[in-house]
């Protein structure tokens, strides 16, 4: 059996070889196409200046004093800072959201998907996702620093509306999970926020206009499309991200197919199709997942043992819950909550926040 962890090397080395091949003379090295930072216009293909990065790093370092996800003094943004790589997979859901990092790097897998992010990559969740988590690059003197935004898929649409004011352009596929190129506008967009934050009167009325900004840039880079689809009502990621939020409502309860088809208007067939589509999975195998990482975080964080959390999650059957666990973290649930505080692993529940 592969482990998460040799899963993420095999996934990732592959990515990083697709990658070069795909590279050349008008081609992107990060396995997207060139498109336009605007209708009609082409952009220039350009990363992060280094000091741009370091001037974001150190703002982010000062709201994250030491390891952990730092809730920032507007709702929805965070602070994330992670001093070592690991090989054990953190396991979180999450999303709608963007992923800046300004330093460091993360592995993040969904399903059998893996993606790398880092300084010259921005990462966005379209709608919620369960994935594993491994820093890839990080140490004491140099860690991993990101910041993370959630994203209100109403504004998204708003601002859309105003970016592709002749109509949104066809996305390139319905993923849910997907990196683009970080610019200096994003970049030094993202610095000012974290400026505003420590100006409580300012931050009012001008943090949200930073925001607008941060997504209007967001809208007109490469993956702007793809980005736009997250709050367009007739979009197939806007549906799916309905059914999400629906399953995440009733997912301790027994819920069927289709069930979740009919909560979003949809056939059993053409839902199963498109949520796959978007999540990499199908949607009873989402229930699964969502179930057990509930069932992990109430053991892990809120002490509570694995009987208890076996029914708090919607299982009927504890034998089922434990192979289930065992199949999907490796070890039975006692063991492997029990390893886990060994390890010394005991953070906030925000601490794979990005």
């Amino acid at each position: 059996m592969t482990t998460p962890s040799r899963q993420a090397r095999l996934h990732t080395r592959r990515l990083r070889s697709s990658q070069r091949l795909q590279s050349g003379p008008g081609r992107r090295t990060d396995g997207f196409a060139r498109s336009a930072a605007a209708p009609g216009v082409e952009a220039p293909l350009v990363t992060p200046s280094q000091l741009a990065l370091r001037r974001l790093a150190s703002k982010i370092a000062a709201y994250a004093p030491h390891d952990g996800a730092f809730q920032l003094r507007l709702p929805g943004t965070y602070a994330v800072r992670l001093s070592r790589t690991t090989t054990e997979s953190t396991y979180a859901t999450l999303g709608p959201a963007l992923c800046v990092a300004a330093q460091g790097a993360k592995v993040i897998m969904l399903d059998r998907e893996v993606l790398e992010y880092d300084p010259a990559h921005l990462l966005v969740f379209a709608v919620d996702l369960p994935v594993s988590s491994q820093v890839s690059r990080a140490s004491r003197k140099e860690p991993y620093l990101g910041f993370v935004l959630d994203l209100d898929p109403t504004r998204v649409a708003e601002l859309a509306a105003r970016v592709y004011r002749r109509g949104l352009p066809k996305a390139s596929d319905s993923r849910g999970l997907y990196v683009g190129r970080t610019t200096d506008d994003i970049v030094d967009a993202v610095t000012r926020l974290l400026d505003l934050m420590a100006q409580p009167e300012d931050a009012e009325y001008l943090a949200p206009l930073v925001i607008d900004e941060i997504l209007i840039r967001l809208l007109r880079t490469s993956i702007g499309a793809r980005v736009a689809q997250i709050g367009h009502t007739k979009s197939e990621v806007q549906r799916i991200g309905e059914a999400v939020s629906w399953i995440r409502a009733h997912f301790v309860q027994p819920v069927t197919v289709d069930e979740m088809a009919r909560a979003v208007h949809m056939s059993a067939s053409s839902f199963h199709q498109h949520f796959k589509a978007v999540t990499s999975m199908s949607p009873l195998q989402y229930l699964k997942v969502l179930r057990l990482h509930e069932a992990r975080r109430l053991m892990l964080f809120q002490r509570i043992d694995a009987s208890r959390a076996c029914h708090r999650v919607g299982y009927v059957s504890p034998s089922q819950f434990s192979r289930e666990y065992s199949r999907f973290f490796g070890n039975a649930p006692i063991k492997d909550i029990a390893r886990l505080r060994d390890e010394g692993f005991a953070p906030n529940d925000d601490a794979d926040h990005g």
